[in-house]
């Protein structure tokens, strides 16, 4: 089964029990990994050579997989769109799989990846019939 960015993002947002304040705090977390790691990974990239060339190439690729999980955060952050997001899933067994499925955030371009090939999905799907569209 792919990686869906989306379902990832509002699991961690919810956790448990769903509330406003771990929603912000994922929130945050995922804003702070892509500007923290992003930042490092320049700083590492021009003050050092050799491995501190890989580690800082690493790390760009790992904020880089942050952006996505940002954006997604601040989309879910709407009221009703993390509910609706979650809505007819079991919880508990998404918080499972979610634990093994945010190592992919270490694997350089992986989340962002599969970000780009969900969104291109989800544009290619044939809309339901009476769904409202967009001018």
């Amino acid at each position: 089964m792919p990686l869906d960015v989306r379902r990832l993002a509002a699991i961690d947002m919810y956790g448990t029990v769903g509330g406003p304040r771990r929603r912000r705090i994922i929130r945050a977390e995922f804003d702070v990994g892509a500007v923290a790691c992003l930042g490092l990974g320049v700083v590492a990239l021009e003050a050092s050579g050799g491995l501190g060339v890989v580690l800082g190439v690493w790390l760009v690729c790992i904020g880089a997989n942050y952006v996505p999980l940002a954006v997604t955060a601040h989309s879910l952050s709407r009221p009703g769109a993390l509910e609706a997001e979650l809505a007819g899933l079991d919880v508990s067994v998404e918080i499972r799989r979610a634990g093994v499925r945010q190592l992919w955030i270490l694997v350089p371009f992986a989340v962002l990846v599969a970000s780009v090939r969900q969104k291109s999905w989800r544009e290619r799907r044939p809309r339901r019939a009476g769904a409202a569209t967009e001018d």
